[in-house]
């Protein structure tokens, strides 16, 4: 069933076409014919709407069913695939971007080095060029584009899309982002923190049957995001899954990136290891750098990953105590840490909470990597692209 489905059967249908689409994209009908017996539309209401959508490229024919007497009915099928979506998953340092078409197939990707402290300027101004070299090696025809997804590693208003003093990323606050890509691309340009994209695309892709997921990402920051019902949980004003500046006992007087003392992120981010460790001597610049120390089994780097994903246990405690979600998600850097850094979260995770808060908690690292972001980018574009609100509204402008 397609995640915008959400009617409770024919009596909850319009006579809308985004409505109409959205049961061929459930595969609740296949014909025209299922469509006027499921629905109870008039033929000519059927007719009309089942041609628009045609017309606008989101359904196609594809064969005939088999038939009961008189002429087999065509079966119409989404034609997503002719649809393209631009996806990009920005962090700290680096990231990667992709042209998918509508169906959430990758055609085409590349990683790059983002350096967002940079500013939002040179960023996206390099982002644009990247994205229309992607596009040229696709193939694909700006005609088809249908939206842009991206993701960034700061707290993003869910109203405006726009950034809200994000702490690594200087000169972002309030920039116009998606105003931006939509002026260079003229589709809807949709901006998501970079956690939330992350975990939509694990529970899109990996766990669709399950009603809530948890992600939290440990890069160079930390961030997590929440999933019901396949969609993002955004708190009221964007806010939810900030949980790198909660205050922990074991950063008393560290100083954040943000600028206060004692958050979560000044102990247990890639940041703060990267600190600790070229304090002990270590030749490190970056999360990534970590993740290699730990990998070739550098006692230092074992220890301080571990006592790191103890800490953020504390806090990941409480999130599963108060959420009780079906999955918790490790993604980031730090997830790729031979699973010292999960096994001392989950060590804390199950001291802290009571048996029935993780009686069928699934936890586990992410297992799309440094896909997810681009899956859950690429996720949010079709959910809101596709959403009977938007086929209508697209419809509504179109000249016919």
């Amino acid at each position: 069933m397609s995640e915008d489905w959400s009617g409770d059967g024919p009596a909850a249908l319009s006579n809308s076409a985004g409505e109409v689409f959205q049961l061929f994209r459930a595969g609740i009908v296949r014909t025209r014919r299922e469509l006027i017996q499921y629905s109870g539309l008039a033929r000519s209401t059927v007719t009309g709407r089942v041609d628009a959508l045609i017309e606008a490229g989101l359904l196609r024919e594809a064969g005939e069913n088999l038939s009961t007497g008189g002429r087999p009915p065509k079966i119409l099928v989404p034609n997503l695939e002719a649809k393209t979506i631009l996806a990009a998953d920005l962090g700290a340092t680096h990231g990667r971007i992709a042209v998918l078409d509508g169906a959430g197939t990758i055609i085409v990707e590349t990683a790059l080095e983002s350096r967002i402290q940079s500013g939002p300027a040179a960023v996206l101004a390099r982002l644009v060029r990247q994205w229309q070299k992607l596009l040229r090696r696709s193939g694909r025809e700006l005609s088809s584009l249908c939206g842009i997804g991206l993701g960034l590693p700061g707290p993003v208003d869910a109203e405006t899309g726009r950034l809200v003093q994000p702490p690594i990323m200087p000169g972002w606050h309030d920039h116009p982002i998606r105003e931006y890509l939509g002026r260079h691309f003229d589709v809807p340009a949709f901006v998501e923190n970079d956690a939330n994209l992350m975990a939509l695309g694990e529970s899109q892709l990996v766990h669709p049957t399950l009603p809530s997921l948890l992600l939290v990402k440990v890069a160079t920051g930390i961030g997590a995001g929440l999933i019901l019902d396949g969609r993002i949980y955004s708190g009221a004003a964007g806010g939810a899954g900030d949980i790198g500046h909660v205050k922990v006992p074991a950063a008393a007087g560290l100083r954040c990136s943000c600028g206060a003392e004692g958050c979560l992120a000044a102990v247990s981010s890639g940041a703060a290891l990267v600190r600790q460790l070229a304090a002990a001597g270590r030749a490190v610049s970056t999360s990534r750098d970590v993740v290699q120390l730990v990998q070739q089994g550098d006692p230092e780097a074992v220890a301080l990953t571990r006592r790191a994903g103890q800490i953020l246990g504390e806090v990941i405690a409480t999130a599963v105590s108060l959420f009780n979600p079906s999955a918790l998600i490790l993604g980031g850097d730090l997830s790729l840490t031979d699973d010292h850094f999960l096994s001392g979260l989950r060590e804390v995770l199950y001291q802290r909470t009571q048996p029935l808060a993780i009686r069928h908690l699934l936890v586990s690292t992410s297992k799309l990597g440094d896909e997810a972001g681009i899956a859950g980018a690429a996720a949010l574009v079709r959910q809101e692209v596709f959403s009977a609100a938007a086929v209508d509204r697209a419809l509504s402008r179109s000249p016919g």
